[in-house]
């Protein structure tokens, strides 16, 4: 069948009355590859469907949660049957307690625990909670790390930011900015420095994407996660990591499992909704004591553990705590990401095809990218090239450079094949 995209171009101008740029969330646009975003019909396995019938292999996977692929019969047998049963109640339901069981087998440091409705939410929480629990107001971040479009944070925050060349945004107050510090992202020099000088040792907390999913896919160097616990923990701040992203992806147990480092607090998200919206924030017991009820420390949210979400939560969890199904999607993940390493090589592409557990990213660059310096040597016209020659053959990737790709269980040999069959094609355009 010949690529149209009429339909979605269509749809789009529609759109455009009512929604800035004609999306509801800035990287969906396509302003980084060009032409209009393909607009979605149908998401099924490994595979979207657009309103054009193009069919496409999606590495995009609602941005990570869809470890199960799209529309797992499971999960959308339990959202169905608890929908049957009410949407929302604005009170308890035994489903939350049911998942947070599950989440803690999983993520043993979140000793205790909040659902929220998004990451952003998680993030914003744990924020709140390190300053009241410490006293403290500053908060240190890391350049290229992306944790919500929240005032504190958005500040060189990769992600979508960086796709619209946009490091830091309008709307956000100078005095809060001034409140937050941004290290570079794997010097252990830098990090160490700035925690032994007074403005260190008067920091609430540092936040990071340990492994990092919103520059595309960057690993930590050797160490620099376990210098940041150690002085983290000298100067009296707390560590949060951000697994929104990499919980579940990077390892079962996310980065603290793979490294076996242990943060005072952890923000999930994505996955723990089994494609719908959710977060969660929670970690040492003292710290989330605080939190209200129990504590002076406010935070609420009428849709916050509902029943839908908590529902899919449970069957995605499930899934997630089978043996062999989180192993299985990483040993996929890394087969494919050889095959790429090979094409670029054999077409004498400059390529570095990083990798971590179900997250990939092919950067168009002769160096190593470790960090936000090394990440912006890539040649984002030749990803925009490609990007366009593959959705023509039926691959969808991430519209940006910037962002990781993801892998599902349904992701077998026949979409790996047809992948790199793609991108060696693509290439040739690109």
């Amino acid at each position: 069948m010949t690529f149209s995209t009429a339909r979605s171009a269509a749809a789009h101008q529609e759109a455009k009355a009512f929604f800035p740029g004609g999306v509801n969330s800035p990287v969906r646009a396509f302003k980084a590859v060009g032409g209009a975003p393909l607009f979605i019909a149908k998401g099924e396995g490994a595979w979207l469907t657009d309103e054009d019938g193009n069919r496409l292999v999606d590495y995009v996977l609602s941005w990570g949660p869809l470890l199960a692929g799209h529309a797992h019969p499971s999960i959308v047998k339990a959202i169905t049957e608890t929908a049957a049963l009410g949407t929302s109640f604005g009170a308890p339901t035994t489903r939350e307690a049911q998942l947070a069981i599950r989440v803690q087998r999983v993520f043993p440091s979140m000793k205790k625990l909040r659902f929220v409705s998004s990451g952003t939410e998680a993030t914003a929480a744990a924020l709140r909670v390190a300053r009241g629990f410490t006293g403290r107001e500053r908060v240190v971040k890391f350049e290229g790390c992306y944790h919500g479009a929240q005032d504190a944070l958005l500040v060189r925050a990769g992600s979508g930011v960086e796709t619209l060349g946009l490091p830091d945004s309008p709307g956000v107050p100078k005095a809060l900015a001034a409140l937050t510090t941004v290290l570079p992202f794997n010097d252990i020099p830098a990090l160490r420095a700035f925690f032994r000088s007074e403005q260190g040792r008067e920091t609430a907390c540092a936040i990071i994407e340990p492994v990092v999913g919103n520059m595309g896919l960057l690993n930590p160097k050797q160490g620099f996660l376990e210098a940041l616990r150690e002085e983290t923990k000298a100067a009296g701040a707390l560590l949060i990591f951000d697994e929104v992203m990499t919980g579940f992806r990077v390892a079962r147990g996310g980065v603290q499992e793979k490294f076996g480092i242990e943060p005072d607090l952890t923000c999930l998200g994505k996955v723990i909704g089994g494609g719908l919206p959710v977060g969660a924030y929670g970690g040492r017991a003292d710290a989330m004591g605080q939190v209200a009820p129990d504590g002076p420390i406010y935070q609420a949210g009428t849709l916050s553990g509902n029943p839908l979400a908590m529902a899919a939560g449970i069957a995605m969890l499930d899934l997630v705590l089978t043996p062999g199904f989180i192993e299985g999607i990483e040993r996929s993940t890394a087969d494919l990401c050889a095959r790429l390493a090979e094409v670029c090589a054999k077409a004498k592409v400059p390529a570095q095809v990083n990798q971590a557990g179900s997250m990939f990213t092919v950067f168009f660059t002769g160096e190593q990218v470790f960090d936000y310096a090394s990440a912006k040597t890539s040649d984002t016209e030749r990803f925009k090239r490609v990007h366009r020659a593959l959705l023509e053959r039926g691959v969808y990737l991430p519209p940006s450079q910037f962002e990781s790709a993801f892998m599902s269980s349904t992701h077998g040999k026949a979409e790996l094949d047809h992948t790199v069959q793609a991108f060696s094609e693509a290439l040739r355009v690109g």
